[in-house]
């Protein structure tokens, strides 16, 4: 049906040029973000708790991703852009090379969506990530 004309001609432009009428308008589909993250992100639903720097909100929540630069998790829990945030969750091996991690994560959020009627889900950048000691008992 198309006729290659050239390495670099757009599917829309040689359908036009085809006669070809397309459904929609190539000008109004929007460009592709690119990719901001550094780090490879592992989809896992892990506990966490979470409290703002300021002490004024404790709250406990679930991870969606996680990378050594970034979370997103769901808290019911409200948070804003901007606020800052520390949390306590366990790292598993797969980020830690061999065993499973407590730490503790300091992190600003980015983003934050509504998810539900209770829900929101927090995108944060982790700005500092310790590995807290083990307790033998």
């Amino acid at each position: 049906m198309f006729e290659a004309h050239g390495p670099r001609e757009s599917f829309p432009a040689a359908a036009m040029r085809s006669g070809v009428e397309l459904w929609y308008s190539p000008s109004s589909m929007p460009e592709p973000k690119p990719e901001r993250r550094t780090q490879k992100r592992l989809s896992l639903a892990l506990p966490v708790t979470i409290k703002s720097e300021q002490g004024t909100v404790e709250a406990s929540g679930c991870t969606r991703d996680l990378s050594s630069s970034g979370i997103f998790l769901y808290s019911d829990a409200r948070f804003s852009e901007g606020s800052a945030l520390e949390m306590v969750l366990i790292l598993p091996k797969e980020m830690t090379g061999g065993e499973k991690r407590w730490v503790c994560c300091r992190a600003s959020v980015v983003r934050v969506e509504a998810s539900g009627e209770q829900r929101c889900g927090v995108a944060a950048r982790i700005l500092s990530m310790e590995i807290l000691p083990e307790i033998s008992g």
